[in-house]
């Protein structure tokens, strides 16, 4: 499970990195301002969701292989449901290519993301804590 995350972890970083370069010096100027303001609303949530993830990999003994399993998968799927549509419609000025019907994507992708959060809490509320005594 580690090797996965630290897999995934890395390619979403990376992502945004490449991302945010590509927002800031090719695009910065050539779309308007609203649609930047979409392609870096959806860099941002890349970032937080690849950090998230980072740091549930460093808790990964405190939280249960399902909760694990659940959040790593709403968040992966909400990261590529709707960061990478908001990517594609920030694109639309440049591309003549808009998500037309698939524009419900980008809800359910954020409803993912919510959903990992809201996993994340029922494992902290379902963790105890296994004190050892010497």
């Amino acid at each position: 499970m580690t090797k996965r995350f630290l897999i995934t972890i890395g390619l979403l970083g990376a992502l945004s990195v490449l991302f945010g370069a590509f927002g800031a010096h090719i695009l910065n100027g050539v779309i308007s301002e609203k649609y930047m303001n979409m392609y870096n609303t959806a860099n941002e949530y890349l970032m937080f969701h690849a950090l998230a993830l980072l740091g549930l990999a460093f808790v990964n003994r405190y939280v249960s292989r399902s909760y694990m399993n659940t959040i790593y998968y709403f968040f992966v799927i909400g990261i590529i449901l709707f960061s990478g549509s908001l990517f594609i419609a920030s694109l639309k000025e440049l591309s003549g290519f808009g998500l037309g019907a698939l524009s419900f994507v980008t809800p359910i992708g954020g409803i993912l993301l919510l959903l990992g959060w809201i996993t994340l809490i029922f494992a902290g509320t379902s963790y105890t804590h296994n004190k050892v005594h010497k």
